[in-house]
């Protein structure tokens, strides 16, 4: 593990949007993060359906996605007949891509109105699948991470945490479309992902809350409800 990689990390300054009320609710960024198969898809679907229940104005988004150019992108990253022959350089670089497009176009606006932006991953992934996993220098990685984000940080950032074991068999147990390119990784790399994760919120545990996977979905949710309900306001 690379932890010189992670201690390069500096966080951004929260967006400070302004509002044209005063008495209008900031919006807030949460992103949910985890290795394949951790469930935070399911959970995201769960916490917006609380939010919503609460009157909020809520936002979901995906990456690499969220927007027709971020979706384009996201084909090239997963499908592409040829990914398998894309270096890690190409793979963080369209990630911070369609990242940056999603930033400008959805997120940026739905804080400044007050909403709750959900994201299934945020520029944390790309510290940890393409710096740790692919080995890339941190330099360069963090560069591009702040590049692509501005200030545009989450208020909170949820990690579902797995055993790799866990996450591979849920993969194979889908019954939907064969597992993509990100998904057909190794064993290895996907250890590495899990502890680049935990180490990563070892680092940061102002931002940082991590969640035990393995739990039922409906004690995964109370745990996440309970570490939002306080940040949301």
């Amino acid at each position: 593990m690379n932890q010189t990689f992670l201690a390069k990390r500096r966080e951004l300054p929260q967006p400070r949007p302004q509002m044209a009320k005063k008495t209008k609710k900031p919006g807030k960024l949460i992103s949910f993060e985890g290795s394949e198969g951790s469930g935070k898809t399911s959970q995201i679907a769960r916490l917006a359906e609380r939010l919503q229940k609460l009157r909020r104005d809520v936002v979901t988004v995906r990456e690499p996605g969220g927007t027709e150019i971020g979706e384009q992108v996201r084909s090239i990253i997963v499908h592409n007949s040829k990914g398998d022959e894309m270096t890690p350089e190409t793979e963080l670089l369209l990630f911070a891509a369609a990242r940056a497009q999603l930033v400008r176009e959805v997120i940026l606006p739905a804080l400044v109105r007050g909403a709750i932006v959900l994201s299934d991953r945020y520029l944390d992934s790309s510290t940890v699948y393409q710096g740790i996993g692919r080995n890339l220098a941190a330099d360069p990685v963090n560069k591009i991470n702040r590049f692509a984000v501005g200030n545009v940080m989450p208020e909170l950032t949820i990690v579902i945490d797995v055993p790799t074991k866990v996450g591979l068999a849920r993969i194979r147990q889908r019954a939907s479309d064969l597992p993509n390119r990100m998904e057909r990784e190794n064993i290895d790399f996907y250890d590495k992902i899990r502890a680049g994760y935990l180490l990563l919120a070892k680092g940061m545990p102002k931002r940082f809350v991590v969640v035990d996977g393995r739990k039922t979905e409906a004690a995964i949710e109370k745990l996440i409800w309970n570490a939002v309900r306080s940040r949301i306001g």
